[in-house]
């Protein structure tokens, strides 16, 4: 899985290496299937780190938030930024407490994210954020008027500093424990949608869109 090409020293995985991708296609996928990202960003010495929805178009993330938002107002003056979006796939029980671990696929970024001004990136960048929750949200419902789009800060972080990291497979116990008469497996978890919880509002006779009845098909959310 690894490769000799990381992005930088500073994003260069180094502990267990042999698990990092520095390759877009991995990346990106990882990226695609998450949901929320962690931006941790320091405010006058003060470390925050805040869960945030995106999207991606390409080599750039895009975040979003209230214009008005501290985050928001630091990360458009071009403060540092690391982004992390974790998929959880598994536990990972051992004989032993000290190997018990987890499956899991994520994505470190490190960067600097710009406030978007164009109109048009701007209005792209919503459509990929919507998107990325439910595929073909944007073009069923009314998009953002003039005042929305003004109170909506959107931020460009470019996908030039990432890695990857991933573990698979069962437990790695030590050869003297495993004849120890205890489980040792792998509990394999997904992220999966619950039945829909219509708006109070919503009228009689409207059903959901196709889009949303692919995504509650039993293999869960699709990629």
């Amino acid at each position: 899985m690894n490769t000799p090409t990381p992005p930088s020293e500073r994003g260069t995985v180094r502990r267990l290496p042999q698990r990092a991708s520095y390759e877009e296609p991995v990346i990106h996928a990882i990226l695609d299937e998450g949901l929320v990202a962690h931006v941790g960003v320091a405010v006058e010495g003060q470390p925050y780190v805040l869960p945030m929805v995106y999207g991606r178009i390409g080599r750039n993330l895009y975040l979003h938030g209230a214009s008005v938002s501290r985050l928001a107002r630091q990360l458009s003056q071009g403060v540092p930024v690391c982004l992390t979006v974790t998929l959880l796939d598994g536990l990972v029980l051992a004989r032993s407490a000290f190997h018990h671990s987890a499956n899991y696929r994520s994505v470190m970024v490190l960067g600097t994210a710009s406030l978007v001004t164009d109109d048009a990136e701007k209005t792209r960048a919503l459509e990929a954020i919507t998107n990325h929750a439910l595929r073909g949200r944007w073009a069923e419902v009314r998009p953002p008027n003039g005042q929305e789009l003004k109170a909506t800060s959107v931020l460009r972080l470019p996908l030039e500093e990432a890695s990857a990291k991933i573990r698979t497979g069962p437990p790695r116990d030590d050869e003297e424990d495993l004849s120890l008469d205890c489980w040792a497996g792998v509990l394999p978890l997904r992220l999966m949608p619950l039945p829909l919880v219509p708006a109070p509002e919503l009228r009689e006779g409207i059903r959901p869109p196709a889009s949303l009845l692919e995504y509650l098909e039993p293999r869960g959310r699709a990629p």
